[in-house]
């Protein structure tokens, strides 16, 4: 899954934002789930890239008005 940029995201209508952020928090859970039980996650940098394009997200809904 690639990390979505701003004007990516601005293009994006709202069904295709709520997926993408429910996909995204899917996957962040995983990595968190390997790192509970105390492996190393496949790819450990990817976790600070979910987080930052989870909040652009959720900031662009904020901006619309989709999120209260």
């Amino acid at each position: 899954m690639a990390i979505l940029h701003i004007k990516e995201i601005r293009k994006m209508k709202d069904e295709e934002l709520d997926k993408k952020l429910f996909d995204l928090k899917k996957e962040l859970m995983k990595a968190n789930a390997q790192i509970a039980q105390g492996t190393a996650p496949d790819k450990p940098g990817r976790i600070k890239e979910i987080k930052r394009t989870i909040a652009r997200i959720l900031t662009i809904k904020r901006e619309r008005g989709g999120v209260k």
